[in-house]
């Protein structure tokens, strides 16, 4: 062996050396600033998002991903009421599909749900490369996420076991009962424009759907009523992509008659988003749906599930009394 090769056999050793060190010290201080807790005072982003953090592992059959479209017009709690299967939404307003992608696989290190629905509005979001790469990079090495926490940071609060304890009665959806009609209610009309899909998110989205198989999930599209974001190009454009994926596609902006939204009474912002008792018609035909496509369980009376109906009270005292 020449000399030559020696030196490039102990560089290339040298390297993998440093990297392999690099990712040990990047692991470790990552560890050490993470979140112990899924609550707000432990350093914890989006906490409702979170929540799911909290509950039992393998207990959620519905995990529901998006925006604000998602949180504000799906609620787990109603279809608990109706159904007794368990959903969760982890919405969190303006999401990337980046951040959806983060949400689905954090979710599947405790949780298998059998159905995973992505509200749609998202997908028309623009994604950059740079932002996009910098959060897989925070999700491989937290550190990068949580750097400024060590000055927050208890004495011996660095090396605490990871217990999340918090949940949240609600399961991520978000309560208004505002009312604030709908300017315009024509945002259906029938057109063959398709409205093209970004590259970059007909990728991240292709990713989740193929995640989503390999774990054994049905990944399913879903649009929300929404007279401000939703439009038919937009119908097509998604159609097209759910027809690639060969994944089955609801938009309810088309099912006036199933969901009977009044755009003078169910909206809570000019038909941006849905009020509570327009989410109850959402949930309410989604929940059932569900139930009959995908044999969901009804766990209502299972002794295992009775923090949900715990819950539930606690959710029909907090709608009832603000409504």
């Amino acid at each position: 062996m020449s000399c030559r090769e020696k030196n490039r056999i102990r560089q290339a050793a040298g390297s993998a050396l440093f990297l392999a060190g690099l990712i040990l010290l990047l692991s470790f201080t990552s560890y050490l600033v993470l979140p112990k807790n899924n609550l707000e005072a432990f350093g914890m982003t989006d906490v409702t998002a979170n929540g799911i953090l909290g509950e039992p592992d393998d207990s959620i059959d519905v995990l529901v991903l998006g925006d604000s479209e998602a949180f504000c017009h799906i609620s787990p709690m109603e279809m608990w009421q109706r159904q007794g299967f368990t959903s969760y939404v982890c919405g969190t307003s303006s999401q990337y599909l980046y951040w959806s992608d983060t949400f689905l696989r954090q979710a599947f290190q405790n949780q298998k749900p059998k159905v995973v629905i992505l509200e749609t509005n998202a997908i028309y979001r623009d994604l950059s490369r740079k932002d996009t790469l910098v959060n897989r990079l925070e999700n491989w090495f937290p550190v990068f996420r949580y750097h400024n926490r060590w000055k927050s940071i208890r004495s011996g609060g660095f090396l605490s076991p990871v217990e999340y304890t918090w949940t949240d009665d609600y399961k991520g959806f978000a309560y208004n009962n505002t009312v604030d009609p709908a300017v315009s209610t024509d945002h259906m009309t029938p057109t063959e424009e398709a409205a093209s899909i970004q590259p970059l998110n007909q990728w991240m989205v292709h990713s989740m759907a193929r995640f989503c198989q390999e774990n054994g999930a049905v990944f399913l599209l879903v649009s929300t009523p929404s007279t401000l974001n939703w439009n038919y190009a937009k119908h097509n454009g998604v159609q097209q992509l759910a027809d690639t994926l060969g994944v089955s596609y609801i938009d309810m902006n088309l099912m006036t008659q199933e969901i009977p939204i009044d755009w003078s009474t169910d909206t809570r912002d000019k038909g941006d988003h849905l009020n509570y008792a327009g989410a109850v018609k959402v949930s309410s035909w989604l929940g059932q749906y569900l139930q009959e496509q995908y044999q969901l369980p009804d766990h209502r009376q299972d002794e295992a599930y009775a923090r949900w109906n715990q819950a539930l009270e606690r959710y029909r005292n907090g709608v009832g009394a603000s409504s």
